[in-house]
């Protein structure tokens, strides 16, 4: 029978024992890992699993490393978000976040677009670092992204996103994150993807300031291919900051968002049995 070791399809004996596996293959494993959960106890192996043998404290090769970060993934999600395109407009709190959590998952591309660069008060929630202070984001972040994944390809604009750019930038993507600090800048987004891309979904944010309750951060269907991360209500503000948990439970909401929407779910839950 066929299963996959370490995301090669390998063939085994029915009834082989998945420990016996590991000390046939790599006895120094100490990490074992069978369709995406650790395994405690030796397990009869089926058809199709999944398994994953890891050591700790070895650096594996390039040719085997990019199946062991996606080691703890559910069964089927590395295939599918490795063919995927994402865009995220805007590298702040939200946007940086976004792309690391992307990242993270292995999304196989990532196009980033922000004017800015990176100053001080940005690291109170932004995923950046104090040497990184003067370059632009999009360079900023893009070193950060190869560090922890340099298997996703990362396409960065410097520059100002408007309604004439807007098109060509994102125009490759599956699906659009919205990342702005402006209610102009966010409806100007919305306006030109959706003329441009008007099948494709957009992800969008608004009301995550202060140290509000995380629970009040929703996900929540504004149209056909809308989708908005917030309460709606708490801006920024004199006396009401940007804090990096709740804009970073903001972030997560979006990607956990995108990356529903790739696998085929629905990104709210609401048209699920």
């Amino acid at each position: 029978m066929q299963i996959q070791v370490n995301e090669v399809w390998t063939e085994i004996a029915v009834g082989t024992m998945l420990f016996s596996l590991r000390d046939k293959i790599r006895p120094a494993a100490d990490v074992v890992v069978r369709n995406g959960a650790p395994a405690k106890k030796d397990i009869v192996l089926e058809e199709g699993d999944q398994v994953v043998f890891i050591t700790r404290g070895e650096v594996p090769g390039p040719d085997e490393l990019e199946s062991l970060m996606a080691a703890r993934h559910t069964p089927g999600v590395h295939a599918v978000v490795k063919k995927a395109a994402v865009g995220i407009a805007g590298l702040g709190g939200l946007g940086s976040a976004i792309a690391v959590a992307l990242a993270r998952v292995g999304v196989g591309r990532l196009v980033l677009a922000d004017f800015d660069v990176v100053e001080p008060s940005n690291l109170n929630r932004q995923q950046y670092f104090v040497d990184q202070i003067g370059m632009y984001k999009t360079e900023a972040l893009q070193q950060n992204l190869q560090r922890i994944n340099p298997y996703v390809e990362i396409e960065t604009h410097a520059v100002m996103l408007t309604s004439d750019n807007v098109p060509e930038i994102f125009k490759s993507v599956d699906v659009l994150t919205e990342a702005f600090d402006t209610p102009d800048g966010k409806a100007m987004l919305l306006e030109a993807f959706s003329k441009s891309c008007p099948d494709k979904p957009i992800v969008m944010a608004s009301g995550l300031a202060g140290f509000e309750p995380s629970n009040t951060v929703v996900t929540q269907r504004m149209g056909q291919n809308l989708i908005m991360v917030g309460d709606l209500v708490t801006a920024a503000r004199p006396g009401t900051g940007l804090m990096a948990p709740r804009v970073g439970v903001a972030a997560h909401h979006q990607a956990n968002a995108v990356l529903r929407i790739l696998l085929g779910k629905d990104p709210v839950g609401d048209k699920e049995s």
